[in-house]
């Protein structure tokens, strides 16, 4: 991107932020609802990507039915982005009752007991707004990933917003993730991670939805290094306008096995729930990139086209 399209972005969503925010709830949401509309109709590029992907998820849909699935996810992504700008002006209240999640108790339990969590999630509905629950609700601070964006300027945007709802966020990039992750959960503390789509060259391949994908190999190879619990974490939304979720049980560290089979073996089981989860919500699925290995081309870094703030493992 050049230097005038990089402002272009970093100015576009320094709007957002300082205007969305402003509007009353109700139109806030019409507009992303409209928003959303326009770009679907006109079926660029992102569009058919989704529904590429909604393919997959969805096999036995016709094109009428995949239409209606793809118009019902950039929605859904663009309720995302409404909340999102809004939600540094949320009060305290509406962030702890925007949220309602099933079985926290793995999660809590997990924290008692002093061994650290790690909480994984795919791209479904709104991690940030999730997120500022668990700060909220629970008080409990935790560290994440976040993947480097150009401008810097808009890097620095999303730093400062996440930073705003009590999150440390770390650079995907520069090699020290890892070990300060590590460090938080040695420590007891918590860390969530964005894991269904791998950002680096040290993926694991997993089975999904009947084909190779790759995933980060961060969240297991942490649990596995720290004696962390690893849990995953499904979001959706429904008609109303709280967030609905659940944790899952904690994915087991094998008995045997080398650490990258026993790792292998933990990201597969990810994989699996992610893959339950995205199947019960398909609409709420915001992967708007090539997954599949097969839609990669051969030498092709996975890392171009992620979405801005999208985070990944360490």
């Amino acid at each position: 991107m050049s230097g005038a399209g990089d402002r272009l972005t970093d100015t576009l969503y320094g709007l957002g932020w300082s205007t969305v925010k402003t509007l009353p709830e109700p139109v806030a949401a019409g507009l992303g609802r409209s928003i959303a509309d326009v770009t679907w109709k006109r079926r660029g590029t992102s569009v058919l990507r989704l529904e590429a992907n909604l393919a997959r998820v969805v096999p036995d849909a016709g094109p009428e039915r995949l239409a209606e699935l793809s118009r019902a996810g950039m929605r859904s992504y663009l309720r995302y982005w409404m909340e999102s700008f809004r939600l540094p002006a949320w009060s305290e209240q509406r962030r702890r009752t925007g949220f309602d999640p099933e079985d926290v108790h793995h999660l809590t339990d997990g924290l008692a007991s002093g061994k650290g969590v790690v909480l994984a999630l795919p791209h479904l509905a709104n991690w940030d707004l999730a997120g500022a629950w668990v700060t909220t609700a629970l008080g409990v601070p935790f560290a994440t990933v976040a993947e480097r964006l150009r401008p810097e300027s808009l890097y620095d945007r999303f730093v400062a917003y996440r930073e705003s709802l009590g999150m440390e966020v770390l650079p995907h990039t520069g090699g020290t993730a890892f070990g300060r992750l590590a460090r938080r959960l040695r420590e007891g503390g918590l860390v969530c991670l964005v894991a269904d789509r791998d950002l680096s060259a040290s993926g694991v391949d997993v089975d999904f939805f009947g084909e190779k994908a790759r995933m980060p190999a961060g969240p297991a190879a942490l649990a596995q290094q720290t004696g962390a619990l690893l849990l995953p974490v499904i979001l959706w939304y429904d008609e109303s306008p709280v967030l609905r979720g659940r944790v899952h049980p904690p994915v087991e560290v094998p008995a045997e096995g080398t650490r990258a089979e026993k790792t292998a073996a933990m990201t597969q089981a990810l994989a699996d729930v992610f893959a339950a989860g995205i199947a019960d919500h398909p609409e709420d699925w915001h992967m708007l990139q090539r997954l599949w290995l097969s839609d990669l081309d051969p030498g092709r870094d996975p890392a171009p086209g992620a979405r801005p703030g999208g985070e990944s493992s360490a």
